[in-house]
């Protein structure tokens, strides 16, 4: 017996509805890269994860998929931080640290040293220079320049409770 040539939508709604509703989202989470840390980087992570702000720059906390202790975000379009990242390239190119290169550059926000670069679709990324773990910190498009001073500022407490000063691993 045919099941379809009598109820041909009486099965058929069920699994449409299930495949739909499985494929839609309700939020707008950002999805990212999980870093993979060394087991010191990943404790010192952990525990920057446990004190990071419920809200940042006036956005709201909405982690980015898939979770993880290693990830966060705020807002929509989303702030992303990344902790355990390996060393940025830049974070020892003699060009940046003599000024000579435009896209890229170092500085300090509340006791917190950052590499800020300039990323290809024009939107800024900021890592921890001086820590044990490093910590990479991306703006939305919108947000993009190399003032992410009220960002920065939000999560330099957080970072400095955490993430101890010293030298991170060379990864």
């Amino acid at each position: 017996m045919n099941i379809f040539r009598h109820r041909p939508l009486g099965l058929l709604a069920p699994v449409l509805l299930i495949a739909v509703a499985g494929c839609s989202s309700a939020d707008d989470s950002a999805t990212v890269a999980v870093p993979s840390p060394d087991a010191s980087t990943a404790k010192v992570c952990r525990d920057l994860h446990r004190v990071l702000p419920a809200k940042l720059d006036g956005r709201g906390r909405h982690d980015p998929e898939p979770r993880s202790a290693y990830t966060a975000g705020w807002g929509s379009p989303a702030i992303i931080l990344r902790c355990g990242v390996a060393r940025p390239p830049k974070m020892v190119d003699p060009k940046v640290a003599e000024g000579g290169d435009r896209d890229a550059m170092a500085g300090g926000v509340d006791g917190v040293d950052w590499l800020m670069e300039k990323q290809g679709d024009g939107t800024w990324r900021f890592t921890t220079a001086g820590r044990v773990a490093y910590v990479q910190v991306s703006l939305p498009e919108g947000m993009s320049g190399p003032d992410g001073t009220p960002v920065l500022t939000g999560l330099a407490p957080a970072v400095k409770k955490a993430i101890p000063e010293g030298i991170a691993s060379m990864r």
